[in-house]
């Protein structure tokens, strides 16, 4: 599994939704996306790639787009 499905998957599995709605998928733009959902999709992405999230970037993390850039510039994952 590339890094861009096991991302992908993350949202997917976290929030119920098709990869599709994940595409400009931005915090809160779905009930499910809330504080607690928040939380529980960080969870879901440290397991799926073995990092422990900084707080700040977890506080930065405001999109589907936004995570990918996150995740790139700050753990060395390649999408």
């Amino acid at each position: 599994m590339t890094n861009a499905e096991k991302y992908t998957n993350a949202f997917t599995e976290t929030f119920e939704i098709s990869p599709e709605q994940t595409e400009g998928l931005v915090y809160t733009g779905i009930p499910a996306w809330d504080s607690i959902g928040h939380m529980r999709l960080i969870a879901a992405i440290e397991d799926a790639f073995d990092i422990m999230m900084d707080t700040d970037d977890i506080i930065d993390f405001s999109s589907f787009e936004k995570g990918k850039e996150i995740l790139a510039n700050n753990y060395d994952l390649e999408f």
